[in-house]
């Protein structure tokens, strides 16, 4: 066999031990989830998050998707999960629509205008109209 060939298999093997030990990982990390949402439930106690825990658990989420957050079995739902990161995440790059046409009229400007119209009564009306 050659290096490159010997060099290849190596790293295939380790790729595959790599894997598998993400794989046993993931697999324990589920389980306690399971374990720790037991105890949550069985206490009758609701489970109070931060939005800074929201906002986290929002972002990993989201990547994974609904069917795969069914499958590891979350503290919240699906559901609650992705609404967080509806609210805490994307709604942060949301920005406010400007306003087309002309803006109003200043309050202190309208008061002036209506002052002004009070006092002279003929303003504003045609030169030809007035005796």
């Amino acid at each position: 066999m050659s290096a490159t060939i010997q060099l290849q298999l190596l790293l295939i093997t380790f790729a595959g031990w790599i894997g598998r030990q993400q794989t046993e990982v993931i697999q324990y990390l589920v389980e306690e989830n399971r374990v720790l949402k037991e105890q949550i439930e069985s206490s009758g106690k609701r489970m109070r998050l931060t939005d800074g825990q929201r906002r986290r658990l929002a972002a990993k989420g989201k990547l994974l998707g609904r069917k795969v957050l069914q499958q590891i079995a979350p503290i919240v739902t699906p559901d609650t999960i992705l609404a967080w990161h509806r609210r805490l995440i994307a709604a942060r790059w949301t920005y406010p629509q400007k306003r087309l046409g002309r803006p109003g009229v200043m309050k202190e400007i309208r008061r002036l205008i209506v002052e002004m119209a009070e006092s002279n009564p003929s303003w504003g009306m045609l030169a030809s109209r007035v005796p």
